[in-house]
């Protein structure tokens, strides 16, 4: 692909793109000083996320009441970017119980760029811009880039604003980026110790900022209690060990009771944590739950409003 001058210039000025002086001798270090550097620079990655806790929040409020208001979540992203969108997406069902209709991801290239590389699919504005149009008004486009100027991201972000849909931006550049979203959430990590890797620091800032929207929605939609996941889904031998020791805990049971409430509540965590505290049955503590709009303390006893 031949690139223009200008397009050109305009790479080679990206934070993202920039060489790294502590890694200028990379090649020269011993494993140890490599390991120990990329390392410390996924720390300094992580403090400039916590930085940008506010925005992160905001996206994270947006994501929740979207979900409560029957939109979906939809994450979109080239590259690395995107295939931390599309791990996000296929966490979320079974750990928080949403249906995976709701929380999806789009990768540029298509399915098989999650597993092999199309990077040029990136640089294709009009199906962003497409992909952006298929969402709904009610419905959240979070766009992922780590450069900031993914014409696929800012295509989908146009598209999505154009069909009345919120937007969030999430991005590692640094200074002052054109409101192309609702929400700007930006992260600058800087160079990476091997020149545009992004999938290094900023890979991790990225994951860690995709962690916290998500799971801090989740918290306000009720699917948390105390620090709980009491809409697991118990699909493998691991969480259903994991539903038995919430229930337990959850309702101050021992082992043998929580699997018994678990499997009279046909394995739904919360209705055997209400079963369990309130002595009721299975029909009673399913009533009980949707009264209180899903949210177990609520279901418990005095209703708490979430911050």
């Amino acid at each position: 692909m031949r690139l223009t001058r200008r397009a050109a210039g305009r790479w080679a000025t990206l934070a993202t793109e920039g060489r790294n002086p502590r890694s200028r001798g990379l090649d020269t270090l011993p494993t140890e000083r490599v390991v120990a550097l990329l390392l410390d620079e996924d720390r300094r990655a992580l403090v400039a996320a916590s930085r940008a806790s506010a925005k992160v929040a905001r996206a994270a409020r947006l994501a929740a009441d979207t979900l409560a208001k029957g939109g979906d979540l939809v994450f979109l992203g080239a590259g690395t970017s995107g295939r931390l969108g599309v791990l996000e997406a296929a966490e979320c069902p079974p750990t928080f119980g949403i249906p995976p209709r709701r929380i999806r991801a789009v990768m540029a290239g298509g399915g098989d760029a999650v597993f092999l590389g199309r990077e040029g699919a990136e640089d294709d504005e009009p199906a962003g811009r497409a992909e952006g149009e298929r969402l709904r008004a009610q419905d959240l486009l979070i766009g992922i880039t780590a450069s900031g100027v993914t014409p696929f991201v800012r295509g989908a972000l146009s598209g999505a604003r154009s069909r009345g849909a919120r937007t969030v931006l999430l991005t590692c550049a640094a200074g002052r980026l054109p409101p192309v979203a609702d929400v700007m959430v930006a992260v600058p990590t800087g160079p990476e110790v091997l020149t545009g890797s992004t999938r290094l620091k900023a890979g991790s800032a990225t994951k860690a900022v995709l962690n916290a929207i998500t799971t801090a929605a989740m918290v306000r939609l009720g699917k948390v209690h105390e620090n709980l996941m009491v809409d697991v889904q118990p699909t493998s031998a691991k969480l259903v060990d994991r539903s038995r020791r919430i229930v337990a805990a959850a309702a101050g049971v021992g082992a043998e009771q929580a699997a018994d409430l678990l499997a009279a509540a046909g394995g739904e965590v919360k209705t055997a944590v209400v079963m369990g505290r309130l002595g009721l049955e299975a029909e009673a503590a399913r009533a009980r739950l949707r009264r209180s709009r899903g949210r177990l303390r609520q279901a418990l006893g005095p209703s708490r409003r979430t911050p």
